[in-house]
């Protein structure tokens, strides 16, 4: 068995280095260690391991999932972002139970409707692009994704509330895009609240006011259930485990709070990436350009994903 290769600083330094400059961190420990290799970015109990080679990412993802252990003290550290229900804060047999109470609603049929409302959202915000000479593509796949999420996951189309969590949700996001803010999940020390100048008192803030939103919405959907409705909030609350037991209110808040947060910045982050490869790189571009152009209109969504170029 291979030994994993440790980065050599001290972890101190090792967190400093990943909080201020995740992106030289991951650059300087992959050029010493090109495969894998540990870091202790929660201190020297609980360190983490990065791997990058094709293989041992493949293993991660096909073998056994007991053999991997996923909670960690630097999980912990997003808690106050995702709350205590959450499933990315979850292992072992609760975390089993998490993920058969939320993956129905994203099977089959359901999926199908998704993304036709998917591919509506995108239509109307790419128009809205279309017009502006130059744009940046984290912006446009960063109103995408969280448009997708407010109306595939809570229902919400265009109400006052809708905006009103687009907006503090991109807040929220905001406010952890700095350096010095987001060093508060990695220390403690410096969660204060001094009101909304301090990094910890507006995150605070813009949470409180989350709950209160998602909260009203849970319960205004609890006293008035339609069960024509088709979007993943209306599912989760008609959901049951083995006893017949519900999600509890709070349990909902988490769960969307961790989608809503979690979803939309990675497929955020993913798409637009994936945009500047397509163009940096003219015969991916091309490729992908005649592909596409083979499709029959009007596009059958469920034909792009067989695409197999794509």
């Amino acid at each position: 068995m291979k030994q994993i290769s440790e980065l050599s600083e001290p972890h101190l330094r090792q967190q400093l280095q990943w909080v201020l400059n995740p992106v030289q961190f991951l650059d300087k420990a992959g050029e010493q260690y090109p495969d894998i290799f540990a870091a202790d970015l929660s201190g020297p109990w609980d360190r983490l391991i990065f791997v990058h080679h094709p293989e041992g990412i493949e293993q991660m993802f096909t073998q056994d999932s007991q053999q991997f252990k996923v909670f960690s003290k630097t999980n912990q550290r997003l808690k106050p972002i995702f709350r205590e229900h959450s499933i990315l804060l979850s292992e072992g047999a609760i975390h089993q139970k998490k993920r058969k109470l939320l993956m129905p609603p994203f099977h089959g049929e359901r999926m199908n409707l998704y993304s036709q409302l998917i591919w509506q959202i995108t239509q109307e915000i790419m128009t809205q692009t279309a017009s502006k000479p130059t744009f940046l593509a984290h912006n446009m796949t960063q109103a995408i994704s969280l448009e997708v999420i407010l109306r595939v996951v809570f229902g919400l189309n265009h109400t006052g509330r809708s905006q009103q969590l687009h907006s503090l949700i991109t807040q929220m996001m905001e406010i952890f895009r700095s350096p010095m803010t987001s060093a508060v999940l990695f220390f403690p020390v410096l969660r204060h609240d001094w009101g909304s100048w301090s990094p910890w008192g507006r995150f605070l803030q813009v949470r409180n006011q989350v709950d209160r939103l998602l909260s009203e919405e849970i319960n205004e959907r609890r006293q008035s259930l339609d069960t024509e409705r088709t979007d993943i909030l209306s599912l989760l609350i008609s959901v049951t485990d083995e006893q017949g037991n519900h999600l509890s209110n709070e349990e909902l808040r988490d769960e969307l709070l961790t989608l809503m947060i979690a979803g939309h910045e990675t497929t955020t982050s993913a798409i637009a990436w994936s945009l500047y490869w397509i163009h940096k790189d003219p015969e991916i571009k091309n490729k992908l350009l005649a592909e596409l152009a083979i499709l029959h209109k009007p596009v059958e969504l469920d034909k792009i994903s067989q695409l197999p170029y794509l």
